[in-house]
């Protein structure tokens, strides 16, 4: 399990960004208070996603985070109905998945299934 990712955004984005992870199932938190006036957490299950505010964010061109989610038709619809465009893509492991840019430019995979364990037997 990751236990969260740090993802640089604009002050200016950050409402926006909130509104995002929302959609996709994502809670506001407390951040500890060193870094309350730095940060926004927001966690569903046992991950967490910060959002960590700088005027100069970088968001990396093809890294991405990866989330899957067993509401996934339902949580397509609600990022299309809020004006997001999601890319589908070639399903992998036999699930669907789509890309979708979060406010601020990261990208973000939604997954219908996680990916295959290379260990498994085949």
């Amino acid at each position: 399990m990751i236990a969260h990712v740090a993802l640089e955004t604009a002050p200016a984005d950050g409402a926006a960004a909130e509104e995002f992870w929302r959609l996709l199932g994502f809670r506001p938190v407390k951040p500890p208070p060193t870094l309350s006036d730095r940060a926004a957490w927001l966690q569903r299950g046992q991950t967490q996603v910060h959002l960590l505010w700088t005027e100069d964010p970088v968001a990396p061109p093809k890294g991405h985070a990866a989330l899957v989610l067993d509401d996934y038709d339902h949580t397509l619809a609600r990022l299309r109905d809020a004006g997001y465009e999601v890319e589908p893509r070639e399903e992998h492991w036999a699930a669907p998945r789509a890309f979708v840019r979060a406010p601020g430019g990261h990208r973000v995979e939604v997954m219908a299934a996680p990916p295959n364990d290379p260990a498994a037997p085949r």
